[in-house]
């Protein structure tokens, strides 16, 4: 079973929650806790949002009750606005918080504005902004690359490094590019570049779908953990699946009732944290993934994305289970 230290943190089976924007929220969080997510990891959050004092912003910040190890993950480019960032969240959440910093990013919007991945391109930028977050809180920081900005820049090993030197307690990679987006293939052999290079933690992260392919990137990059992103929607089960697979133990999948009421679970937990109206809303993308694959679906999915009330949700649920 792989584990690993973050600061004062043990990360006791190596297994980490993935941030993903519009997806880790804290319900989210929450059940991947349950099923053994060891560490989870916030929606990235806006270091100018903070600043500004915007109030949807400091929402994305909330903590679910059985995080006991916590990190927040923000954004931006400028030092000094990460690090009060980074302040302001270590003043709120008094313990059990770690602050990742958000180098990975690769949508437009953000890397348009020098942000997420665009940070890439200058590594002496990546570690003056942790040393800014770094000295500015007690919290250990921690950062999430990607393999480089494109192809003719692989650079994930330099700008780890200049983090490492910075103060940066650990280093996540995703195994590709920012030109690649989440396309194939993963670049294992970077990220095993990475955890050469570094003796802080490492984690791997990309292209993880059972737990059959978390230990295979363990084995073949050398890392310490692996965060869990795209493998994990609609399937909250796959953090006990790696258990089972790091512990040498068969792994029984979860039938289709199961999965079902799994998914009708995450809608109340949705409506009963963000009201109604927005919890149905948000559901809508959760259901598709939970039930993909099942007999039905297809047309599941259309009265899915036509729901107005939690109700709604929960007898399209239940015809689908009876099919």
């Amino acid at each position: 079973m792989p584990r690993f230290g973050i600061g004062d943190f043990e990360i006791k089976n190596g297994l980490v929650l993935a941030p993903m924007a519009g997806i880790t929220d804290k319900t989210f969080r929450s059940i991947a806790k349950e099923y053994g997510a060891d560490l989870t990891v916030s929606e990235m959050i806006s270091a100018k949002g903070v600043y500004y004092k915007d109030k949807k912003t400091k929402l994305l910040s909330e903590r679910a009750a059985n995080e006991d190890v916590y990190a927040i993950q923000i954004f931006g480019s400028d030092p000094e606005i990460m690090a009060f960032a980074a302040k302001v969240f270590e003043e709120e959440q008094k313990s059990g918080l770690i602050i990742d910093i958000n180098m990975g990013c690769p949508m437009p919007k953000i890397t348009g504005n020098g942000e997420g991945s665009a940070l890439m391109k200058d590594p002496k930028l990546c570690g003056r902004i942790v040393k800014a977050v770094s000295e500015a809180v007690k919290a250990p920081v921690t950062v999430k690359i990607r393999a480089g900005w494109d192809q003719s820049s692989l650079n994930a090993a330099e700008v780890a490094a200049e983090c490492e030197a910075n103060g940066a307690k650990a280093v996540c990679v995703h195994g590709r590019t920012r030109e690649q987006l989440y396309r194939p293939p993963v670049d294992k052999s970077i990220i095993k570049e990475v955890k050469r290079t570094l003796k802080i933690p490492v984690i791997a992260n990309g292209g993880c779908y059972s737990g059959r392919d978390a230990a295979e990137l363990l084995a073949e990059t050398g890392c310490d953990g692996v965060a869990l992103a795209q493998g994990a929607m609609g399937n909250p089960f796959i953090f006990e699946e790696c258990i089972e697979e790091f512990n040498g133990r068969a792994y029984r999948k979860p039938e289709k009732d199961e999965i079902i009421a799994m998914a009708s679970r995450h809608v109340r937990m949705l409506c009963l944290d963000k009201g109604e109206y927005i919890g149905v809303r948000e559901s809508r993308k959760h259901l598709g993934w939970y039930i993909k694959g099942f007999a039905g679906s297809a047309e599941a999915r259309k009265m899915i994305n036509l729901a107005e009330k939690e109700e709604e949700l929960q007898e399209i649920l239940q015809k689908l289970a009876a099919l």
